[in-house]
């Protein structure tokens, strides 16, 4: 499958949670019984659901600290799915760039929500790049 297609299934699952607040370990897996994944993929989409809701707290302080003037009610779900998704990936994985998991959120962004979406996923991402922790912890020391 490959790992765009991974992270694709991941995003839609994190969008699937915030709307669906069902057993988030039952979403995950009818979402991977329904798709053919290689195991490197099914862990991994396993790592990046888990993982933005076990440090979603500081995603989303991260999320409103650099996406100045907008609380994250007013972000559509879409993309408040899509900053969790990166924001994770910088931050909690240490086998994916900065720039990869930017690029790649500017990509879904295209693909499943509004015009301005890429641009505006873009700058909040952009930003936290810059830093080398988010609010609380230190992860990675790799920047862009």
């Amino acid at each position: 499958m490959g790992r765009r297609a991974a992270r694709e299934i991941a995003m839609k699952l994190i969008y699937q949670l915030e709307i669906q607040k069902d057993s988030r370990d039952e979403q995950i897996r009818q979402t991977l019984e329904q798709v053919n994944l290689a195991e490197n993929d099914e862990n991994y989409i396993v790592d990046v659901v888990k993982g933005v809701y076990n440090n979603l707290e500081q995603i989303d302080k991260t999320i409103e600290t650099y996406s100045k003037g907008w609380k994250l009610s007013r972000i559509s779900k879409v993309d408040l799915s899509i900053l969790r998704l990166g924001i994770y990936e910088m931050f909690f994985r240490d086998d994916i760039p900065f720039n990869v998991s930017i690029n790649e959120a500017v990509e879904l962004a295209k693909n499943y929500s509004g015009e301005d979406s890429g641009s505006f996923i873009n700058g909040i991402l952009g930003k936290v790049s810059q830093v080398k922790e988010l609010p609380g912890k230190i992860e990675k020391t790799e920047s862009t």
